[in-house]
């Protein structure tokens, strides 16, 4: 928070402790919504409750779609039934909608019928759409022509509208309501009244359908350097539009989605203030993670059976202190292959949807940092072998000879070798593997694959431990 709007902060809750409530509706009156919403997040509940009785209600409208979801979950409790359908009435349909899809279905619904009948009526049409996808956060109020009109009616047109927010193109349209280019607003002011529209169409206009993923119109705006773009159905029919400033939030919700992934959460945690609640999401993905590391645990185990019956009890004390160093490793280079994979999927580079360049590019990457690790490795567990004092790791102090050291040693390298072109490996195809069967790519980086990933390494590492020195 910037230091404005700390004594912003300042300011209203002085304010509001002193009871000078005339002083605070003019200091709310002059303030952005934007600010407001920020601040909101901050004050306790019976802080909040004031500054909503205090604002009007486009600015309470604005500010309660401005606050961040877990906020806004709280103020559908605090606000009462009437206020939330005065302030929803208050909003644009495509955001309306949005506000109505954090509630629970019922509670929805009998907001909605208490909405006046054209604006519910656009809000249930968003409403059928995914979130996720175009039609979700598309707006449907857009300015269209018939391709037959001259530039005078779309002039016209443009002022019967009375669009309260920015636009900078007309969309035209056939005489049967299918999409066929848009017009640019500075057309229409340099060409002549009676111009046909047809002859000023930009056929070539960028358009996404209803069911086009989010994801993919922010990046259709970043790679064309996009302010709007038109929505069509199925039967290619103009249905709404999609600004910049929607694609910045869009952006900022997919980031924060795949933060949650790659850290092993979920984004519903952005939705609540509950401890618990946030707990059990939390746990969700920890109590399988939990499991995993069993999983490692009993391979630990099966491994010291067999070392035992060999009589290699000092070797495996030895070798199962560098376990960690061999699991770390690995997993963080295969975190970072999938990291550099998700990224390049999300971003819609066309160089990281082709696997086999992918593929050509880590591999080789892989093997130069594998080759190092290894060599690292090897020389640092021989080191540290041959310099700790007897006794370190077996109560008998049992010495270990060169020749075993430099098998352990060599067993770490190699192992370290092996595992990190397996985690690799695993760090470049689960990204594709969970895209094409629809789950999102970013769990690939989270503690369910990393977890996988030490048992597997681990495996490998006392496997070719056992070979090389038995």
């Amino acid at each position: 928070m910037t230091e404005q709007r700390e004594r912003l902060l300042a300011q209203i809750t002085d304010l509001i402790e002193a009871g000078r409530i005339d002083d605070l509706r003019i200091l709310l009156a002059e303030q952005r919504t934007s600010d407001l919403a920020e601040i909101v997040e901050i004050l306790e509940e019976d802080e909040q409750r004031i500054v909503f009785d205090h604002l009007d209600r486009t600015a309470s409208a604005e500010v309660l779609e401005k606050v961040d979801e877990a906020t806004r979950s709280e103020l559908f409790e605090l606000l009462a039934e009437e206020e939330l359908t005065d302030l929803i009435s208050e909003l644009d349909a495509d955001d309306a909608a949005d506000l109505l899809a954090e509630l629970p279905e019922e509670e929805s619904k009998e907001l909605l019928d208490q909405i006046a009948h054209d604006l519910a009526s656009q809000i249930k049409d968003l409403m059928i759409y995914s979130e996720d996808s175009a039609g979700g956060i598309m707006d449907p109020l857009v300015i269209s022509v018939c391709e037959d009109a001259t530039v005078g009616e779309a002039i016209s047109r443009i002022r019967q509208a009375e669009l309260d927010e920015d636009f900078f193109a007309v969309f035209v349209t056939d005489k049967d309501g299918r999409f066929v280019g848009d017009v640019r607003i500075r057309s229409l002011i340099t060409k002549p009244e009676n111009t046909r529209i047809k002859d000023l169409i930009e056929p070539d206009t960028i358009f996404v359908t209803v069911d086009t993923d989010q994801e993919e119109v922010r990046n259709l705006f970043k790679k064309n350097d996009l302010i709007v773009m038109p929505v069509v159905d199925q039967e290619h029919k103009l249905v709404g539009r999609i600004t910049a400033d929607r694609i910045i939030e869009v952006a900022e919700e997919e980031a924060a989605e795949d933060l949650y992934a790659m850290a092993g959460t979920d984004p519903a945690e952005l939705e609540t203030f509950s401890i618990l609640r946030a707990a059990r999401i939390r746990m969700t993905w920890l109590l399988p993670c939990l499991a995993g590391t069993a999983v490692t645990t009993i391979v630990a185990l099966f491994f010291k059976n067999v070392f035992f019956d060999a009589k290699l009890v000092t070797i495996y004390a030895t070798a199962i202190a560098f376990v960690t160093m061999v699991a770390a490793i690995s997993g963080n280079a295969g975190l970072q292959t999938s990291a550099i994979v998700v990224c390049g999927l999300a971003t819609g580079d066309l160089a990281a949807l082709k696997l086999r360049q992918v593929f050509a590019r880590e591999v080789r990457v892989a093997m130069a940092v594998a080759l190092c690790c290894g060599l690292f490795g090897t020389l640092l567990c021989g080191l540290v072998l041959h310099v700790m004092p007897p006794g370190l790791f077996d109560s008998q102090q049992i010495h270990l000879n060169i020749v075993q050291i430099l098998d352990i040693a060599g067993a770490l390298g190699l192992a370290m070798f092996t595992a990190i072109m397996v985690a690799t490996t695993l760090g470049l195809l689960l990204p594709f593997l969970f895209r094409r069967i629809g789950i999102d790519p970013a769990i690939s980086s989270g503690p369910l694959v990393t977890t996988a990933n030490d048992s597997i390494s681990v495996a490998i590492y006392l496997a070719l431990t056992l070979f090389l020195v038995g």
